[in-house]
């Protein structure tokens, strides 16, 4: 056994006692926030620093940080050598998680839309601190299901990250702020044209197929169509996973929490993935994430497999 194999059974165990109960070993949804990012949106920078240190206060081991640099491709902002800050916020990510390289696993980030999507995704792929992935954000890239030119260009993104073994973090919801139709059609279209283009890596829905909590039916309708798939045995599922991040909200109805649980089992809890996403905005922490994940009604061994997934990029 190796070390940092030993090092992270090592923490599981520690956490397990400490709180009596699963302690997730990774969070699969994290962001940090360049001083330049931040000034655009209006927020506070977070370092790496920060993210792992919420990690030790969560008694979690690992965390991956997904770029944000896909928000300078918002195609409804003007931002002046936009590329030039893609790289920019890429190399600044691949920078910070390389200070933390035994507890911090990066990944890459593109607007797919735009037409130096594959150039970046090929240079992410030589770097060493972002090789592993891709994270795609669908709504803030303003992707429409029912355009075809979007697809192709989504279809030739999936290949390229296929291509270079890079996973991918997909929030696949696409744009509420747009209107822009989602549901069990987008999810069909999304399984038939999209997902099938990256056989060969790990593909993981973010929050449940939809952009946090679970009260609007739509995000249901969607996630029914790939777990319907997975039902059935559909050979484009076979590494796809489920990231709950902000999927569990405080004060959640009771019927919506058994709806969520129900949804688990059918997904399979062997690809249910835990994550808590940026700490800000109202996102709750790594450690009171879990406490709310707690709530749903899973078993404590359903809970304890949940924690202990670890896929296959983080091994």
């Amino acid at each position: 056994m190796n070390c940092s194999v030993l090092c992270i059974l090592i923490a599981l165990l520690s956490a397990s006692a400490a709180y009596g109960q699963p302690v997730p070993l990774a969070d699969h949804h994290q962001h940090l926030f360049s001083p330049g990012i931040a000034a655009l949106e209006s927020v506070k920078p977070i370092s790496a620093e920060d993210v792992v240190s919420l990690l030790d206060a969560a008694s979690m081991r690992r965390a991956v940080v997904l770029s944000v640099a896909y928000i300078y491709g918002d195609p409804t902002a003007t931002i002046d050598n936009e590329y030039e800050k893609v790289k920019a916020e890429n190399d600044w990510t691949s920078q910070q998680v390389a200070r933390f390289p035994d507890r911090l696993v990066g990944f890459c980030s593109v607007n797919p839309l735009r037409e130096y999507a594959l150039r970046e995704i090929a240079r992410c792929a030589q770097d060493p601190n972002l090789r592993r992935g891709l994270k795609l954000h669908v709504a803030n890239s303003k992707v429409d299901y029912h355009n075809a030119a979007h697809v192709a260009e989504l279809r030739k993104v999936f290949a390229a990250a296929n291509q270079h073994r890079m996973a991918m973090v997909v929030h696949m919801r696409t744009s509420i702020s747009g209107k822009i139709p989602y549901g069990a059609t987008e999810a069909r279209i999304f399984l038939d044209q999209i997902a099938s283009a990256a056989p060969d890596v790990p593909i993981q829905i973010a929050h449940l197929a939809g952009a946090g909590g679970y009260q609007d039916p739509l995000i249901d309708q969607a996630l029914a169509v790939l777990a319907e798939a997975i039902e059935k045995g559909d050979p484009r599922t076979k590494n796809m996973y489920f990231d709950v991040t902000t999927v569990v909200l405080p004060n959640m109805r009771a019927e919506l929490l058994q709806q969520i649980a129900t949804r688990i089992r059918q997904l399979g809890l062997s690809r249910i993935l835990y994550g808590s996403d940026a700490a800000t905005g109202g996102n709750l922490p790594p450690k009171e994430g879990w406490v709310a994940f707690r709530k749903l009604p899973l078993s404590e061994q359903e809970f304890r497999t949940i924690a202990e997934n670890v896929p296959s990029y983080l091994r």
